[in-house]
């Protein structure tokens, strides 16, 4: 089967719903007229993947090498679902990366020894994956950028950390599926690097309340995502894929997806036990370990951020400097 993966690419200012091959782009319009932008695929999902390999299969006509269309053509990767939808996102959900997180940030009891704090949070993330529930929350499709944008650090906060992950795009409406069904709802995979203000997350004049995701985690861009969607028919088990982040350079990230506490399935039939899943919906399923947090190292100007995931190909985010204003709602406190 000849396999290939779905991207949106603007070019000269022209969104063009794309099918890349052996680094080739081909314009999905030439054997799919109607579908003027990614998310068309959808209602048609396995039809049109067939039409696209037929295409490509009798020697379709390329509109270039990705990487030459990008740097002579003023070309943009974009999110590869266009138009782009909401985020759902699993939290700790990668067993070591929760460990890690627990020791790292002394969550657990008073004044216990690292040890201790690893050996709690492994028991008690084994407790929960036997009977309790994944933890999901939203991001805004606002937040969410190409695979090659740059990341602009923001004034209000500190501590902005990397989150490799695992994107999973929603195929077929889903709501109150079983696991065992759940895949048949997946139209393919992406990476996502879920960025995070650390210093925005505790949220201590609402103690009660916690955590705060809405701040930390839906900033502009925060959302690296790409740079294209593989349909699943391409990846035989999702459950098994390798997974790196480099930061300038050094391995920061190096896991394998076999590491999450909940897997694919399991997180989306709790996500459509709560929710009706659309087609085009994002669904990002925890990171791995080896977070700044971990390092004590956070992103700064002029850092370069590599994430890869076997098969998914790789993103390469440049990080920007804060503005150095402050918004007005901040000032004016």
């Amino acid at each position: 089967m000849t396999s290939f993966a779905i991207a949106s690419l603007q070019l000269d200012g022209e969104v063009i719903p794309s099918v890349v091959h052996d680094e080739r782009v081909f314009d999905i319009r030439a054997a799919l007229p109607a579908v003027a932008r990614t998310a068309d695929l959808f209602p048609d999902w396995d039809r049109n993947l067939d039409v696209l390999t037929a295409h490509l299969e009798r020697g379709a006509d390329p509109v270039g090498d990705a990487e030459a269309l990008l740097a002579d053509r003023a070309g943009r990767m974009l999110p590869p679902v266009q138009p782009v939808g909401p985020v759902l996102a699993a939290g700790a959900n990668y067993r070591e990366h929760i460990i890690q997180m627990s020791v790292a940030h002394g969550l657990g009891s008073d004044g216990a020894s690292p040890e201790t704090l690893r050996a709690d949070a492994a028991a008690e993330i084994d407790e929960r994956v036997r009977s309790g529930d994944p933890y999901i929350w939203t991001g805004l499709p606002s937040a969410v950028s190409g695979a090659r944008d740059d990341v602009v650090l923001p004034d209000v906060g500190r501590d902005v950390d990397w989150e490799l992950e695992l994107g999973v795009y929603i195929g077929r409406a889903a709501h109150l599926v079983a696991a065992d069904d759940a895949l048949r709802h997946v139209a393919g995979y992406t990476i996502v690097n879920d960025l995070t203000v650390r210093s925005l997350v505790p949220r201590d004049d609402m103690a009660k309340i916690g955590t705060d995701w809405f701040r930390a985690k839906n900033q502009p861009g925060f959302f690296p995502t790409g740079p294209w969607l593989v349909p699943a028919r391409f990846v035989p088990d999702p459950g098994v894929l390798t997974m790196r982040l480099r930061l300038n350079g050094q391995v920061m990230q190096d896991a394998t997806s076999a590491d999450l506490a909940f897997d694919i399935p399991a997180l989306l039939s709790y996500a459509s036990s709560m929710a009706v899943l659309q087609p085009g919906d994002l669904l990002i399923t925890g990171s791995p370990a080896g977070n700044g947090s971990h390092w004590g190292r956070f992103l700064a100007d002029g850092d370069v951020m590599e994430a890869e995931i076997a098969g998914l190909g790789t993103q390469r985010n440049a990080v920007r400097g804060p503005s150095g204003r402050l918004p007005p709602w901040q000032a004016s406190r």
